[in-house]
């Protein structure tokens, strides 16, 4: 099953999904997909259109691919303009991913404040090759997505830039106009920051993740490649707090993101 097939098995039955093993990470489900489908399951919920303006996201265990996964919503307020929404997912009596998500319909403002520019990163044409699917090598979810390091190095090549990123889409999913889940996918596919700082492979993952999200999105086709930069800020004690953004290739701001990871190493 590929992206758009199961946040539409998430649509359809929330009740129960199988992530398949071809979307692993690890011993875990692709952590952007799980966030994507329980925000599927969230929007599902909302008595409007208002859109998602952030998301706070926590991985509270592992979501094992080829066992069933369940998906719950409670809507926590219904305010005039602003939705509050909590969602879990929940493999084995167990909640794996919590979501609280706040969703806000636009008003008029004063205020108006341009979003930073990308940081100066080498043009597609000029960055590096796509990353292979290499099976026992790169993770499972890799062969659905595409990334071209453009700014510091790849994970484990003891390379001690704060900076790393590149550019990205999906690999095997239709065209169609891109949405909040997908952007989740996209943000979320890019290794902990940490990685490239070590000289030898170890284990890390996401403990934490804040997104924000641009409204209205610009607009984007599932086919284009965006841009993505992370900075790591600190780590220590087997901890790290990233800031990070993806950007369209013309540049425009699509989302905000913040993480805190962990690394046995």
């Amino acid at each position: 099953m590929n992206f758009t097939q199961l946040l539409t098995a998430v649509r359809q039955s929330a009740e129960t999904v199988t992530v398949p093993a071809d979307w692993a990470q690890g011993r875990a489900a692709f952590g952007g997909l799980m966030a994507a489908m329980v925000y599927e399951a969230m929007r599902a919920r909302l008595v409007d259109e208002r859109p998602v303006r952030s998301l706070a996201i926590t991985f509270v265990g592992p979501a094992a691919p080829d066992v069933p996964i369940s998906f719950e919503v409670e809507v926590l307020r219904e305010g005039k303009a602003v939705s509050t929404l909590l969602g879990r997912a929940v493999q084995a009596g167990q909640v794996v991913t919590l979501v609280q998500g706040s969703f806000g319909a636009g008003r008029p403002s004063a205020v108006e404040v341009h979003a930073q520019p990308p940081l100066e990163m080498k043009p597609l044409d000029q960055a590096a090759p796509e990353l292979p699917y290499i099976k026992g090598v790169t993770p499972e979810f890799m062969r659905h997505v595409a990334l071209r390091w453009a700014i510091g190095g790849l994970p484990f090549s003891g390379n001690s830039s704060r900076h790393m990123g590149g550019w990205v889409r999906l690999r095997d999913v239709a065209e169609g106009p891109v949405d909040p889940a997908h952007l989740l996918a996209l943000v979320d596919a890019w290794p902990p920051s940490v990685l490239p700082m070590l000289k030898q492979p170890a284990a890390g993952s996401t403990l934490t993740w804040t997104i924000e999200f641009v409204q209205p999105t610009p607009r984007l086709s599932t086919l284009d490649w965006c841009q993505y930069c992370v900075e790591t800020e600190y780590a220590r004690d087997g901890y790290g707090h990233a800031s990070a953004a993806l950007w369209t290739a013309e540049g425009e701001l699509l989302a905000l993101s913040r993480q805190t990871v962990t690394v046995f190493a």
